[in-house]
């Protein structure tokens, strides 16, 4: 039982109590279920893998959006972790492919540029004429140095680079809005337009 609650343990966001937790369950639950379930993971781990091009989850050697024709293939999203793509895809709205560093640049964890899929992007902006990146950091101290990073080593190959906005969420409140929160939705501001 130790042995499988330090697995439990490895997994993010998953303490000595919730591992306790899962183990337990693992106990009572029909044998059928946990067969299935060691079963599952064991077909994740052997069948799913990173898209070449990209970095995206992927049964094949590219996922579906870097096969798929009607993408725009000069607009790059630049993302942390296959998480994000999933995320920003869940919106429906975004119609280039992705570009996935997995992680950001964190000095203190000793993670370097050298450590991400930077040389990687570089290459493909190069080979396939890429017009535009647009950097979707999370907006805290790691993702602001990596955009930052990735702003200036892509600048001197003159394609446009833009961040996605932060500010106040949809249904949200100024009054409880961070300066921070304030600070990034005034400099994001856009223009009023006639929308019809």
């Amino acid at each position: 039982m130790q042995e499988l609650i330090e697995c439990f343990k490895k997994m993010p966001g998953i303490g000595t109590r919730t591992a306790e937790r899962m183990v337990f369950h693992v106990l009572k639950a029909p044998l059928d279920d946990m067969v299935k379930f060691s079963s599952a993971i064991r077909k994740v781990k052997e069948e799913v893998r990173f898209c070449k091009i990209c970095g995206n989850l992927s049964e094949a050697e590219t996922c579906s959006i870097c096969n798929d024709p009607r993408r725009d293939k000069t607009i790059v999203c630049v993302v942390e972790e296959p998480t994000d793509l999933i995320l920003i895809e869940k919106s429906g709205r975004y119609k280039g492919v992705y570009h996935v560093l997995f992680g950001v640049i964190s000095p203190l964890e000793g993670i370097g540029p050298e450590e991400l899929r930077i040389k990687e992007l570089i290459t493909r902006i190069k080979e396939d004429k890429i017009k535009e990146i647009i950097l979707a950091m999370d907006s805290n101290a790691e993702g602001e140095t990596t955009a930052l990073y990735l702003s200036e080593t892509i600048q001197p190959l003159k394609i446009k680079i833009s961040r996605i906005a932060y500010g106040i969420p949809v249904g949200g409140n100024l009054e409880y809005a961070d300066q921070a929160t304030l600070i990034r939705a005034i400099e994001g501001r856009l223009p009023v337009s006639n929308r019809t």
